[in-house]
């Protein structure tokens, strides 16, 4: 019986350390795009610029990028997350684009 109680707990802890995990991505995700709006809104603020719209990347979207200004680090792990860079255009205007990003650290070079 006690054999079956330990591997239950372990099972448990198991199970509840991949929630965590999965739930710490998120929050991980969530700061860096809290850092990416924070720094964007002090740099438009010091540049007597507009805060800019955040547009979603769609394949084939034409970018007219003259300044990358900030860009969301990659994820350190091997998953697939929200990523913005944020820059100027050719006229001067403030653009961010978020996109989806594969983390650094998959096996087979991904």
């Amino acid at each position: 019986m006690k054999i079956l109680d330990a591997l239950l707990a372990v099972s448990i802890l198991s199970v509840s350390s991949l929630a965590f995990a999965e739930g710490g991505g998120d929050r991980v995700y969530g700061q860096m795009i809290r850092n990416n709006e924070n720094a964007m809104a002090r740099y438009a603020a010091e540049n007597g610029k507009a805060a800019a719209e955040i547009v979603h990347y769609e394949y084939g979207m034409k970018l007219d990028v003259k300044k990358v200004v900030n860009m969301t680090p990659a994820n350190k792990g091997c998953g697939v997350g929200p990523s913005r860079m944020t820059y100027e255009d050719s006229n001067g205007k403030l653009n961010t684009v978020e996109y989806r990003l594969l983390g650094e650290n998959c096996p087979n070079g991904g």
